[in-house]
């Protein structure tokens, strides 16, 4: 779960664009310039990939890039792909949406692609768990965000306080703070995805050995009784995620995400349950903040803690794409080490390319270790069908702390989508 990205005005202009890209992915008039059209959803990140494009072009003189860059990115896709006009590049969020997309068969197979090597394996078993066609490699991780407890590091030196590695330290953790006059968390309620964050990084724990799977197995049988099922295997996570929102600032159902950063940003708190995204508007706030990132210490023992981590761009390309050879070179190109370490250094996330050194950033630099050792997982909302008002419920629980219904409604919407779905495999 990662807010919306910022879409700025430069967007709109460029869907102008787009169309004008998809009619010329050609070669020009004198047969020696192939035009690939570049589709990417992340506004934020346009003059990143205008650079890149530059240095591309100018080392590939017989290819020239378009960049389009969409708004709402997920409906426009479906749209070029109904009408057989799927860009030759493409970027977008790994999430469900997209593991949908990638089990239809609309894009190429990179299975025996050499740069396929060269990306984190367990980055590609975030996407494999999205989906894909078959037994296919249907894209490739390009950078990641994190999604953890954000600690103020300074305030924790000065405080002479630690990192907890299991959730009895974090719940001793926000005790000690609290004793000390110091709000432990900076939280908001009042935009509901906000409670999303600690939902998947407590959750994810909950959901390790195929839970999601079993669930698409059971279908629509799903239920208290049967073999796995939230009101069966969710209780503890969500008690502790509503336990973790009890040492939250006063006010907090009522607080915006902007009031909840500007409150951690200024001290106010010493920690949020956030992911590495918070940090842009909190440095907004204050630039000379030390912030960190460590996973929610959910089991007992420090080395079986996870960083829930999402592959905040993934890139593919068309499966019968008439310039195969061309878009292959530009890719191979975007995931050289020294292009991906300047993107992700801009952006403020993970390369996924092994051995891509990261920015010098204190937060990147605390979460390494868990990518250096594979110990990452995806974000579990991404497994829950889009049907499912889940973003809801779990705010509504915040609200009420009635763990039960909660669990019960989740499990009557499964069952009610997978009725509708043709096959238990299929989500929505």
């Amino acid at each position: 779960m990662r807010p919306r990205s910022i879409r700025t005005a430069v967007a709109g202009t460029l869907i102008a664009g787009l169309a004008l890209g998809m009619g010329g992915c050609a070669t020009d008039g004198g047969g020696e310039v192939t035009t690939l059209d570049f589709f990417q959803f992340k506004g934020e990140a346009l003059k990143d990939f205008a650079d890149i494009i530059d240095a591309f072009e100018a080392e590939n003189p017989d290819i020239k890039v378009v960049q389009n860059q969409v708004a709402d990115s997920e409906t426009l896709i479906r749209t070029l792909l109904v009408k057989d006009r799927t860009p030759d590049v493409i970027t977008l969020n790994g999430n469900g949406n997209f593991g949908k997309l990638a089990e239809a068969g609309v894009f190429y197979d990179f299975s025996d692609e050499p740069v396929l090597e060269t990306i984190n394996p367990g980055v590609q078993d975030i996407l494999a768990d999205l989906g894909n066609y078959g037994d296919e490699v249907n894209s490739l991780g390009y950078v990641n965000n994190a999604n953890g407890i954000i600690y103020n590091q300074d305030l924790f030196e000065a405080e002479g306080l630690e990192v907890p590695e299991t959730w009895d330290e974090l719940i001793a953790l926000c005790d000690t703070l609290e004793e000390r006059g110091i709000t432990p968390f900076a939280t908001s309620l009042s935009e509901n995805w906000t409670a999303m964050p600690s939902w998947n990084g407590i959750g994810a724990y909950y959901a390790q050995g195929g839970f999601f799977d079993e669930m698409r197995a059971e279908g629509d049988t799903v239920g208290a009784d049967s073999p796995v099922s939230f009101e069966k295997d969710f209780p503890e996570a969500m008690e502790r995620q509503a336990e973790l929102f009890q040492y939250s600032q006063e006010g907090y159902r009522g607080a915006s995400y902007d009031d909840s950063t500007s409150l951690f940003a200024n001290g106010g708190a010493a920690m949020m349950l956030q992911g590495i995204w918070a940090l842009s508007p909190v440095k907004a706030v204050n630039p000379d903040i030390k912030a960190a990132i460590f996973p929610y210490p959910v089991s007992e023992d420090p080395e079986d803690r996870m960083l829930v981590s999402g592959v905040d761009v993934t890139v593919t390309m068309a499966r019968n794409t008439p310039h195969k050879e061309e878009a292959l070179r530009f890719i191979e190109f975007m995931f050289r080490p020294d292009v991906i370490e300047e993107f992700a250094a801009s952006q403020t996330m993970v390369p996924s390319v092994e051995g891509a050194e990261l920015s010098d950033d204190p937060a990147l630099q605390s979460i390494a270790p868990y990518f250096d050792a594979g110990r990452i997982t995806g974000f579990i909302d991404h497994q829950v069908p889009t049907a499912i008002p889940l973003v809801g419920v779990v705010q509504q629980f915040l609200y009420d702390d009635d763990t039960q219904g909660a669990l019960g409604t989740l499990d009557n919407e499964w069952r009610k989508v997978a009725a509708r779905t043709i096959t238990t495999n299929e989500e929505d």
